[in-house]
Parts: C-alpha cells; structure tokens; sequence
C-alpha cells in the first residue's frame, strides 16, 4: 500500500510538474497587468492580482511593492537623425 501511495505521489508531482500551474498562473496574471488592467481597477480586484503576483513571483511582487510610489524614470533625449545635405 505504501509504495502505490509513493507511486501515486511521484505521478502527481511528475504531472504538475509537466503541466506548470504556476507558470502559467504567472503568465496569466502577467497578461492580466500589462495589457488589461483598465478590468482590475477597483481595489478588490488589484489586491487579488497582486496577491496572485505574490504566488507566482514573489521577487517580482516584492521589488514593485518596494518601488511602487518611485518617480518615473527620466527618458533620455531625443534621438538625432543626420542626413547630409545637397550642396
């Protein structure tokens, strides 16, 4: 009985690990925060996102929970395009 319940074990952990929930939990959430955020904007809804972030990438969560009210970054300038005129 104990080594069809260490089986059982190895084929359940073989099969999550083939299948990747976090990952795809994680890609999921991802895309939910990038591209679709205007359908998370009550609080409710962040918090779940950020807690779902939390699960997935908690180095992720914590670097953007530490850098939430940072300035934005300053841009560099402009790129300069030469062209040679006709003279």
């Amino acid at each position: 009985m104990t080594v069809l319940l260490i089986a059982c074990g190895l084929l359940a952990g073989y099969g999550l690990g083939r299948w990747r929930p976090y990952d795809r939990l994680a890609d999921w959430v991802e895309w939910q925060i990038r591209i679709r955020l205007h359908r998370w904007n009550t609080r409710p809804r962040e918090f779940v996102l950020f807690a779902l972030l939390a699960l997935t990438d908690p180095l992720t969560a914590v670097y953007a929970w530490r850098h939430r009210h940072d300035p934005p970054r300053r841009r560099s300038p402009a790129m300069v395009i030469r062209t040679e005129e006709p003279q």
